[in-house]
């Protein structure tokens, strides 16, 4: 069978030996013969070529037991071997993840050009026949450390990709989940959908604000690590209570909770989920005090009626509430009772028998003058 270089195998022919010389010098090659005369023929045109770290096989089975050992960039692979010949060698490779793939040039006596087709399909790269030609031994080596030189290089290129692929993902997710933690899921989704302004007005909704009491008093002798502690331990416990009963925390200021029930999305029992939230809250706030030994209580006011909800801002933008509706809400706070959980007429309205409420009467709130207004004492 007659061989003639490839345009490509020309080509890399032609390079000059200093270019590839590192190249060789790193390179880890596995030569595989029965013949010990055949295995010193092949190491010294190896070592000619500029290749110095250099294995031999006696066999197929050794060679397999060697490619398992370690890596290798390329195996010269005798053909006609007992036991186990070449094509049999390069099919248990296919067999096992770890050396599939390895680049192997098989070097035979047999000119068929039947058994040169079958070696390629099996997996190998190319085809000699001994004794092999220096030149086109150079030649395929030089194209089958190329060859895997470039699969490696794709292998990189595309483990890059998919990092930074997973980077950018994991900061999309990061980021959706602290737009998230400012804003409710609807608005939230809105804004990634292009909107720049958003405003909406809600017929009935129910605000709420707490207030703790003493806090102020307890920072003057307090850390003021555990003070930022003990408050994130308290606004915390409320976060989840908030999660459980499906309503919206607006915003803290200080040490004063802001949340709201039937926005973005509008839900008939507003009131019920905001009341419920509220028992717990002054439920949790009391546990807290007897894990730590502190006294702190809260103010809790609770109104009920239409408000305007939007983002505002361009740096550290927030989700709030605008009108009367939040007002009253704040002075049901700032006029009632630590402890006490105090209601307008309106939210009142809105509450069933299912709840426990307790008459106060008129009571004088800063810009609103006399009110009627109730406490809230829990669930029948």
């Amino acid at each position: 069978m007659s061989e003639q270089l490839t345009p490509e195998a020309e080509a890399l022919a032609a390079i000059k030996p200093e270019e590839v010389a590192d190249s060789l010098k790193k390179s880890e090659v596995l030569v595989v013969d029965d013949s010990r005369l055949m295995r010193m023929v092949l190491t010294n045109a190896l070592k000619d070529l500029g290749f110095t770290n250099i294995d031999t096989a006696v066999d197929g089975r050794d060679a397999i037991k060697k490619l398992l050992e370690k890596p290798y960039d390329l195996m010269l692979l005798d053909m006609e071997m007992p036991e186990m010949n070449g094509i049999e060698v390069l099919t248990n490779m296919n067999f096992d993840s770890r050396i599939k793939g390895t680049p192997t040039i098989v070097i035979s006596g047999n000119e068929q050009i039947d058994l040169a087709v079958q070696c390629i399909e099996a997996g190998a790269e190319d085809y000699l026949i001994k004794p092999p030609n220096p030149t086109l031994l150079r030649a395929r080596v030089t194209t089958s450390l190329e060859k895997k030189r470039l699969r490696n290089l794709d292998k990189l290129r595309f483990a890059q990709l998919q990092a930074e692929k997973e980077l950018v993902e994991f900061e999309k997710e990061k980021s959706e989940r602290l737009l998230l933690n400012i804003l409710p899921g609807a608005i939230a989704g809105r804004l990634k959908g292009g909107e720049k302004t958003i405003a909406n007005g809600h017929h009935i909704v129910s605000v709420m604000f707490a207030d703790l009491c003493g806090f102020t008093a307890l920072s003057r002798k307090t850390t003021p690590d555990d003070l930022v502690r003990m408050l994130n331990e308290i606004f915390t416990s409320f976060d989840n209570i908030v999660e459980s009963h499906r309503v919206e925390k607006i915003k803290t200021i200080g040490d004063c909770y802001m949340l709201v029930g039937g926005l973005p999305n509008h839900r008939d029992d507003h009131a019920h989920a905001v009341a419920d939230a509220a028992i717990e809250m002054v439920g949790a706030l009391q546990r807290i005090n007897e894990k730590n030994g502190t006294e702190l209580a809260m103010r809790v006011g609770i109104h009920s009626g239409p408000v305007v909800a939007g983002v505002i801002g361009k740096i550290k933008f927030t989700y709030d509430l605008w009108g009367d509706t939040v007002n009253v809400a704040s002075r049901m706070e700032s006029s009632g009772m630590p402890g006490r959980i105090h209601l307008s007429e309106q939210t009142r309205a809105t509450l069933d028998s299912h709840f426990i409420l307790e008459e106060r009467g008129m009571v004088e709130c800063k810009g609103l003058g006399q009110v009627k207004t109730f406490f809230l004492n829990g669930r029948s």
